[in-house]
């Protein structure tokens, strides 16, 4: 019997602008383009993975294909945009660059544009991973993509721009997609629960959005995955424990014993995670991005904070902790010894927390010697007197 059981990042995936999540500057660009018919002949969409770009090229073309189109507010039961959908679209040709990346099978694609669209008004063709081509099979798009025909429109994807040629970017528009927020994701995750039936506390869902980095994609595909494992109902201790995650009160811990310099309560602390199986690697940085929180607040209270704790830590202290964890990540991450070197890197954060820059030192003292002078000197004015 065959199963029509679709995954939850393909299920819900976007099919309308609207429903693209945290990329407002993007939409609102692609849609006064289409409304005021300046629609460029080729555009390139950078970001991580799983921000949106393959899904809002798709988008895009459905609105420059769509009844009556170009339109952005299309109707998605519209039969070309359902096509499109459904990748049965003639007019809409998406090309994996990773996989269809030789010189040939550009050239193969410079032959095809020729052609005119068979239904839509566009020939869109969408090429993902763009940065995967070789130099010559750029070479090979660069003419076609600098006068391409009247029908024609080309989306790239790519997620290292570094590697496109820049004679291929200056040719199109570019749009930086950002990682999506923590909180846009929990609130998409909660309604795709909602819909699905799914109890799910708060807190799992914050943990999920913390392990998807900004990315939707992934935060559905591990909320999937929690549904296989769990069932309809998930807490918080679930995820941690499948991934292998530690809570936020115990990073929240942990960070404040580096700020306290309590060296004991750090060790016995990274023992309950390791004897728990936890991932250390994820577990520094999650203390990164705690000590960062901190940070911004030392700089928004105007050089101190309290937030890793009891102790009142300068911006100099918090930045100095912050940076002996990134120094560290190299040794946790590829080091043999995985939890001695995670112990070593919170033992040298906490010394370069409590060390003193010698710049500041300098100023310091200049300041104490300034001051001197002017003490030596009424103390022999009241002695001469």
């Amino acid at each position: 019997m065959s199963s029509s059981y679709q995954v939850i990042a393909r299920k819900w995936r976007p099919q309308t602008f609207d429903d693209v999540v945290g990329q407002d500057h993007v939409v609102r660009t692609l849609k006064n383009a289409i409304a005021r018919n300046r629609i460029a002949h080729a555009y390139l969409f950078v970001g991580p993975r799983g921000t949106g770009k393959t899904s809002t090229a798709r988008i895009f073309a459905k609105a420059l294909n769509c009844t009556d189109g170009p339109k952005a507010d299309f109707d998605v039961n519209d039969p070309v945009v359902k096509a499109i959908t459904d990748g049965s679209s003639l007019d809409v040709i998406e090309i994996d660059g990773a996989s269809n990346n030789s010189v040939e099978q550009i050239r193969d694609l410079r032959d095809d544009v020729r052609y005119a669209p068979s239904q839509g008004k566009y020939k869109v063709y969408i090429i993902d991973e763009v940065h995967m081509l070789s130099n010559q099979a750029f070479n090979a798009l660069l003419k076609t993509l600098e006068e391409p025909p009247e029908h024609v429109k080309f989306v790239f994807a790519t997620t290292d721009v570094q590697k496109v040629l820049p004679t291929i970017i200056s040719r199109c528009q570019r749009f930086d997609l950002k990682p999506i927020p923590a909180e846009l994701i929990i609130g998409r995750l909660q309604k795709i629960a909602d819909e699905e039936k799914i109890k799910v506390t708060p807190e799992a869902l914050a943990c999920i959005a913390r392990m998807a980095d900004g990315g939707l994609r992934d935060a559905q595909s591990i909320f999937d995955q929690m549904i296989s494992f769990c069932g309809s109902e998930i807490s918080e201790p679930d995820v941690l424990d499948v991934y292998g995650l530690v809570a936020a009160e115990k990073v929240a811990a942990l960070a404040g014993a580096l700020a306290a310099g309590d060296h004991r309560k750090i060790i016995a602390i990274v023992d309950e995670c390791d004897a728990a199986g936890r991932d250390l690697v994820r577990l520094l940085a999650d203390l990164q991005a705690h000590v960062r929180a901190a940070l911004l607040d030392a700089i928004a209270q105007g050089g101190a904070t309290n937030v890793l704790g009891d102790v009142v830590l300068s911006t100099e202290q918090v930045t100095r902790l912050l940076d002996a964890l990134r120094e560290g990540e190299g040794g946790v991450k590829l080091g043999l010894a995985e939890k001695i070197n995670f112990e070593v890197t919170l033992l040298k954060a906490v010394e370069a927390s409590r060390a003193r820059a010698i710049d500041s030192l300098i100023k310091e003292l200049t300041a104490i010697a300034e001051m001197a002078p002017e003490a030596d000197s009424s103390d022999g004015e009241k002695k001469n007197a």
